[in-house]
């Protein structure tokens, strides 16, 4: 069991937030649970990454404070562990025994900020601050991105392949004649695909397109739109 868990008051109160806080010194834990704590901050503590790691975290913007040198496992392989997993959870690190190349090992796997202990407690509180902003904004990107896939997931074959058609920055006339069909048809493929995708113009047709990745098929023509355009 961790030393401190999640208070009864902050499971019984509707979350905005959640910092989760992994160190094997007691003290430190209580010491960095007490601070967040004392600006409103819900706080989840554990001895070990196990622990952690098989926490029922709850689905609101949150970070994690992660102690570099952890008994049994590195917080740098905690750091891979969670990339792996698709968390996409902002990591915090703290160490007394840090250096230079170990602080940028982690900035590069992705690490938000790298403090060394001791550290001051405004220093804390602007990581934190940080890497909940950031979990937010990730977390819209994924609700936008989710929105237009199941926008996307509603177009017909022939409008999906419309769609790709014109991300790859071809006119209708030459849709019309990589597809067989004439070019009013492509027109009300190109209307109603737009419309199911909530598309104002057709430049924020194109943007969607390409935020969900959608590839052109290869031709002639769209080798030579691409040609074009770059």
């Amino acid at each position: 069991m961790s030393s401190s868990t999640t208070s009864q008051d902050d499971k019984n109160a509707a979350l905005t937030t959640m910092v989760y806080v992994v160190d094997d010194d007691e003290s430190m834990r209580e010491a960095v649970s007490m601070l967040l704590r004392s600006v409103g901050l819900a706080v989840a503590t554990f001895g070990t990454a196990q622990e952690f790691l098989a926490y029922d975290m709850p689905d609101v913007p949150s970070c994690l404070i992660l102690d570099v040198r952890l008994k049994g496992q590195s917080g740098l392989a905690v750091q891979e562990q969670i990339a792996e997993s698709q968390l996409g959870l902002p990591i915090v690190f703290m160490t007394a025994h840090g250096d230079i190349a170990m602080t940028v090992k982690a900035m590069k796997a992705g690490a938000t900020d790298f403090l060394a202990k001791p550290f001051r407690d405004q220093d804390m509180l602007d990581a934190v601050t940080h890497a909940l902003a950031r979990d937010e904004e990730r977390r819209e990107v994924s609700r936008v991105v989710g929105d237009l896939r199941r926008c996307y997931d509603s177009l017909t074959a022939r409008e999906r392949e419309v769609m790709a058609f014109v991300a790859a920055g071809l006119m209708n006339k030459q849709i019309a004649g990589e597809m067989n069909l004439s070019e009013i048809t492509v027109k009300i493929h190109r209307g109603q695909a737009m419309r199911k995708m909530g598309a104002r113009s057709l430049a924020d047709f194109v943007l969607k397109a390409e935020a969900l990745g959608v590839k052109p098929p290869q031709s002639n023509a769209t080798v030579a739109a691409r040609g074009t355009r770059a």
